[in-house]
């Protein structure tokens, strides 16, 4: 029976670590202890899973990838948060990620659990190059439409960003008047790590927004929905009618309205 010079406890420390040495992990693979043996098969799994997440990294990296090959180097993502709620602002976030900028679980923030997408958002605010948000409140939502509003909201992003970037990648809307190099993708934050960071902080910054309205127009549930058209929220618009925030120009705020001037 072959164990190794190491205690359990010191073989569970040294496999805390991502980076153990090979001639370690050779040695622990002739141990027969069997706590050494699932110690061992839980950290071949973790970095398993760490491979994996890496290249899925990599791909979400192709299409600033393209553009790096070119020469240009400062690439912003754009997306939204916030087209479908019927209250509050549609949020539009913008960053730059450096080159070889690796964040293991960037992805699309509606898979994110708001724990994961608070903590990607301080990393991405860290480490950015740089990044901004554009808040479009319910008034200019009514006034333009959501689709004009959130084209409006894109480009006063791109413009304030400081760098400016050599090229933009945006989820989903198309940005016609832009004059440096663009490309629209539909499900972008999905497949673009500059968008993803952008969806995070639209996300994070419009959620933040959301909280504050519950406690300046309490009983609709703003920090619970943000806004969204659940059956909660509905409940409360019957209820107590609309408030300054809820879009006019969307069902079924437009009708209570209409139904309420009869």
């Amino acid at each position: 029976m072959h164990k190794s010079h190491l205690t359990v406890a010191q073989v569970s420390s040294l496999l805390a670590q991502d980076n153990v040495p090979e001639s370690a992990i050779t040695s622990l693979k002739d141990d027969s202890r069997v706590s050494v043996i699932r110690l061992l098969q839980k950290w071949q799994q973790r970095q398993l899973e760490l491979e994996i997440e890496k290249e899925r990294l990599r791909k979400m990296f192709f299409h600033e990838q393209q553009l790096y090959d070119k020469g240009i180097k400062l690439i912003a993502g754009v997306d939204e948060a916030g087209r479908g709620p019927l209250a509050g602002p549609v949020v539009i976030g913008a960053a730059i990620l450096p080159i070889g900028y690796h964040l293991p679980y960037l992805n699309d923030s509606k898979k994110l659990s708001a724990i994961q997408r608070l903590k990607l958002y301080q990393d991405i605010k860290k480490n950015a190059i740089t990044t901004t948000h554009i808040v479009v409140d319910a008034t200019q939502i009514d006034e333009l439409n959501i689709y004009q509003a959130t084209v409006k909201g894109m480009y006063e992003a791109i413009a304030s960003l400081t760098p400016q970037p050599e090229a933009v990648l945006i989820d989903a809307v198309p940005l016609t008047e832009i004059k440096i190099p663009s490309l629209s993708l539909i499900n972008g934050d999905a497949l673009s790590a500059s968008i993803a960071a952008a969806s995070i902080i639209a996300k994070v910054e419009r959620d933040a927004i959301m909280e504050n309205y519950d406690n300046e127009f309490p009983g609709y549930g703003f920090a619970k929905h943000k806004g969204y058209g659940t059956a909660e929220h509905i409940k409360a618009i019957n209820s107590l009618g609309p408030c300054t925030i809820h879009r006019k120009s969307f069902e079924p705020i437009k009708s209570w309205g209409d139904s309420n001037e009869g």
